[in-house]
């Protein structure tokens, strides 16, 4: 909630018949708004997803010639815990990332998290899902989407 004193000031003082609302300090407003941001963030509300900010994982995605590249960082996943879906223009990966910790301690601070998760990429063109090639090294996954026949242009000749 935004605190400090507000002043209405009414209609038959400013033009067009508009009202305005003004703030007695306004750096107390902004204060004021920042910490309610922070005190939300701090909460556990977004706890429970995989990643706290932004979707997950994240994923480039590069046109080469007629093909696509998808580029996604996957640290610490097993790619047996990965599975991957291609329908049309789209590219599905999902799969768990695990976090364990021994019995015998206690956890100070959790920023690695830990979860399911479910990634749906719509590309700009049609792929081949037969020609598809995967490739996992070092955490990170390359999906090579080579773009079906019937989605390329095609030469008419005129009679």
């Amino acid at each position: 909630m935004l605190q400090g004193p507000i002043v209405l000031r009414p209609a038959s003082t400013l033009p067009w018949g508009a009202a305005m609302i003004t703030f007695a300090d306004p750096f107390d407003a902004l204060l004021s708004l920042q910490r309610d941001l922070e005190s939300r963030f701090a909460s556990d509300w977004l706890e429970g997803t995989t990643t706290s900010r932004g979707p997950f994982p994240p994923i480039n995605v590069f046109q080469q010639g007629e093909d696509i590249l998808a580029l996604m960082e996957l640290p610490g996943i097993d790619k047996n815990e990965l599975q991957i879906q291609a329908k049309a223009n789209t590219i599905r990966v999902s799969g768990k990332k695990r976090v364990d910790y021994s019995n015998d301690v206690s956890v100070h601070r959790r920023e690695r998290v830990s979860g399911d998760f479910d990634r749906t990429l719509s590309l700009p063109v049609q792929v081949d899902p037969d020609r598809i090639k995967a490739e996992y090294r070092d955490g990170l996954l390359a999906l090579f989407l080579p773009r079906a026949d019937s989605d390329k242009p095609r030469s008419i000749k005129i009679k």
